[in-house]
């Protein structure tokens, strides 16, 4: 007796349909900023609100859903960072005074954290296109930029 097709997901036939994104050349570009359709545009009108969709080329980039993955994979970055840095710091200068400690870790810390955020939120982002996740599978292509007047 047949099994029922619980291996084909009914979202197959569409999904083959579609053209493949390049996962990688996305990430780098949502790592820069970029959109991660065309390469041109910007994700982020400011430091962390992301354009409905992209000022060059049109695709929709409302769909991303980062929530918080962003801040831990940021905090995940800097802690190894900042951790290293310590334990070296403790190993090759063990009379460093404390006053140094206070100032210079915590401001790097958030230093660090700043400059992150925003380039990991626009990798995870451009994740998510590329995988057609969260509303972007069914994204229409972007459009072509409109001439200069």
């Amino acid at each position: 007796m047949p099994t029922p097709a619980l291996d084909a997901p009914a979202f197959a036939p569409q999904a083959a349909e579609q053209e493949k994104r390049d996962v990688w050349l996305s990430i780098r570009r949502g790592l820069a900023g970029h959109c991660p359709a065309c390469g041109k545009g910007r994700i982020f009108g400011r430091y962390l609100k992301v354009n409905a969709v992209c000022p060059h080329c049109g695709e929709e980039l409302h769909h991303h859903r980062a929530d918080d993955a962003p801040p831990y994979a940021t905090i995940f970055i800097v802690g190894h960072i900042i951790g290293t840095l310590m334990l070296l710091t403790e190993e090759f200068w063990p009379d460093a005074p404390i006053w140094l400690h206070a100032m210079i870790w915590p401001t790097l810390t958030a230093m660090l954290s700043l400059w992150f955020l925003p380039r990991v939120k626009g990798g995870l982002i451009a994740h998510q296109w590329a995988l057609r996740m969260h509303g972007f599978e069914t994204a229409a292509s972007p459009r072509p930029p409109k001439p200069a007047a």
